[in-house]
């Protein structure tokens, strides 16, 4: 056992971390902005993304964690919108869909 490994374990605690964070954000971002604010998800991941092709090791890693998540949220958000238009979410009172 002493020849453990543990970054693997790391990236999957990071992404975990990722994802937990990014959730209520999207959620929050659809009640008060709607849909119209996805570029602030998508462009910083294209970002992280095509900065990960350019660094090293864990960084290079990390970015390209940090890049799919957002863009994966970016498509999250349209979704959450089509459950708020369903009735599956709240809706915000304040503004009209």
């Amino acid at each position: 056992m002493p020849n453990m490994n543990i970054d693997g374990f790391l990236l999957g605690l990071f992404v975990f971390f990722l994802i937990g964070l990014f959730h209520p954000i999207v959620i929050k971002m659809e009640y008060y902005f709607g849909k119209g604010y996805w570029w602030i998800l998508c462009f910083p991941g294209i970002i992280f993304v095509f900065a990960s092709l350019f660094l090293q090791g864990i960084y290079s890693m990390g970015a390209g964690l940090i890049g799919f998540v957002l863009l994966w949220s970016t498509q999250e958000l349209f979704k959450q919108h089509q459950r708020v238009k369903k009735g599956q979410a709240r809706k915000n009172p304040k503004r009209t869909y």
